[in-house]
């Protein structure tokens, strides 16, 4: 979608990626792991949803919820004593939801050696006002070439999340109108 696409109401001046780009870093400890005795994935899912919650408000300008979140991957185990970073930015834009991006990285917290990416995730966030009602974000102004990849690789992902749930939605009125309940 592009700014020409949005009604009057919805002009509002594009950010570039950078602007809402951010960094959380957290050293894992022992309260955060799993009977495995690694850090539990949802201690993970709780970083990722909380740093895309801030680059969505970033870019929104005020508050945002989360929609949805798809592709979640845990590439590597986590584990005590790891500092992790992880990283997030819009993707795109639609008229009052972003996708965020978010890669996991570890690195151990006493060794030189490079991070590692040990996870990634994808969400969408819905820009609501103070009555909770969606509200117009800014477009995203893709900066890099990379920005510009993960902008269309966003919108495919856009396309395949709307195809699935019109789907569903079809499968469910055919049931209904079967006189079959779920």
């Amino acid at each position: 979608m592009t700014i020409q696409d949005r009604s009057p109401e919805q002009e509002i001046a594009g950010k570039p990626t950078s602007a809402a780009r951010t960094t959380l870093s957290h050293i894992m400890t022992g309260s955060d792991t799993n009977l495995l005795g690694t850090v539990h994935g949802g201690v993970i899912m709780k970083l990722v949803d909380d740093v895309a919650g801030a680059v969505a408000g970033r870019h929104s300008g005020g508050p945002a919820v989360t929609a949805s979140m798809d592709e979640m991957a845990f590439l590597e185990p986590v584990r005590v004593g790891d500092l992790v970073h992880v990283k997030a930015q819009v993707n795109w834009t639609g008229r009052s939801s972003m996708e965020v991006g978010v890669r996991v990285l570890a690195e151990r917290w006493n060794e030189s050696t490079p991070a590692i990416q040990v996870g990634s995730a994808y969400l969408v966030f819905a820009a609501v006002d103070e009555n909770g009602k969606p509200r117009p974000v800014p477009q995203v102004l893709p900066e890099t070439e990379k920005d510009r990849r993960r902008y269309q690789e966003a919108q495919i992902r856009r396309t395949h999340r709307l195809a699935r749930r019109r789907a569903i939605k079809e499968l469910r009125d055919a049931r209904a109108a079967e006189g079959i309940e779920d």
